[in-house]
């Protein structure tokens, strides 16, 4: 699990100050979105991103300021610089940034999304903000895990923004939403709501240790897939050779994933070290709902190993139609890498695509 606010909740365990930065609105042209976070301690930045340069600078000295204070804040920046100055952005937007100067205080809030995650169940951050100055905030954090009901009296003041939690998950992006002073009256200035969604990371499952699984392992870690790669020698599936694998299984191959919960948000690349192997991988989950599976090989393999498929029973004409074999976009690879490159690039169009079908199916939520 690669979501920031996990790699938070294991920094915290050190007990070392630590400021969180989370972007929260943005108007025009801007580096980054809103939900983009970073933390950072007496130091400086330590993980995540603002989205670099000067907004990152300035947000970061904004930062250490709160950290050394104790004193949360909501900053406003402006990109509006002149291109004749020498300091300044000018992308031409706005950001809004919350500081957070005492993130182990909402511990709780962050395992229960981590545990969240964990079980592959969405969720949404959601974030009380109450401005009492200019220069100090407080904050209040709940975790809402997709399945779980806002009841009138439980989580009081969420159970007034259902609609809006429906509206983060279903359209799987953050919300800033100012509160009217009738709804929470009080002493703070303004009061705010952040919802951020935080979905699981898609699953890549990659049947297959060797040199080009290596690279796939490593670019999918890049590309922010949970990544799982199996295969049967333990001379190849270790850590040293897969530093940037979440997951490695050493067993038989077709047996492991026949094992593996392969469901609709898996991405199952087969690149074994022969056609024996790739058959019995791809036996195990052609008729699965995996959004991708591809298949690594030459035309006259895929042929034969299809005719092999449709004569077996093993799979329909359809369901081995909807393989991607040969794998990859053609980029006329050659190398390793150039073909690791090009499954890559498959499986983010794919990921692109699946992600802009789902965004329709709506969620009855709370």
């Amino acid at each position: 699990m690669k979501n920031i606010y996990v790699r938070l909740l294991d920094k915290l365990k050190e007990q070392k100050p630590l400021a969180l930065a989370t972007i929260v609105e943005t108007k025009g042209s801007t580096p980054q979105v809103p939900g983009a976070s970073a933390f950072f301690s007496s130091k400086g930045l330590l993980d995540g991103t603002l989205g670099g340069g000067l907004l990152e600078a300035d947000a970061q000295r904004e930062a250490l300021k709160a950290l050394k204070k104790k004193a949360s804040l909501l900053s406003e920046f402006s990109l509006k610089a002149d291109i004749s100055e020498e300091d300044g952005a000018i992308c031409g937007g706005e950001v809004r940034i919350l500081i957070d100067a005492c993130p182990e205080e909402h511990k709780d809030a962050f395992r229960d999304l981590s545990q969240s995650l964990y079980k592959r169940r969405p969720g949404v951050l959601a974030t009380f903000i109450n401005r009492i100055s200019e220069e100090r905030v407080s904050i209040f954090r709940h975790c809402i895990e997709r399945k779980e009901k806002l009841a009138a009296n439980q989580n009081e003041p969420l159970s007034f923004f259902k609609e809006e939690i429906k509206r983060a998950f279903s359209e799987g992006k953050p919300f800033f939403l100012k509160i009217k002073k009738e709804i929470f009256p009080g002493k703070a200035k303004e009061k705010f709501l952040f919802l951020e969604p935080v979905f699981p990371l898609p699953q890549l499952v990659i049947a297959g240790a060797g040199h080009i699984g290596q690279v796939v392992t490593h670019l999918g870690s890049l590309l922010d897939f949970e990544v799982t790669v199996i295969d049967d020698r333990p001379e190849f599936a270790n850590k040293e050779k897969l530093p940037d694998a979440d997951h490695i299984i050493v067993d038989e191959i077709g047996k492991a994933i026949q094992n593996f919960p392969v469901s609709s948000d898996a991405y199952v690349v087969i690149i074994t070290r022969g056609h024996k192997h790739d058959g019995a991988a791809l036996r195990q989950c052609i008729t699965s709902d995996a959004a991708y599976i591809g298949l690594i090989g030459s035309i006259r393999k895929i042929k034969l190993m299809r005719k092999k498929f449709l004569e077996e029973g093993w799979a329909t004409p359809r369901q081995f139609d909807r393989v991607c074999a040969p794998i990859g976009i053609d980029i006329q690879s050659k190398t390793v890498e150039e073909i690791a490159v090009s499954i890559a690039a498959q499986l983010v169009l794919v990921r692109s695509q699946t992600q802009k079908e789902r965004k329709d199916v709506k969620w009855s939520g709370p």
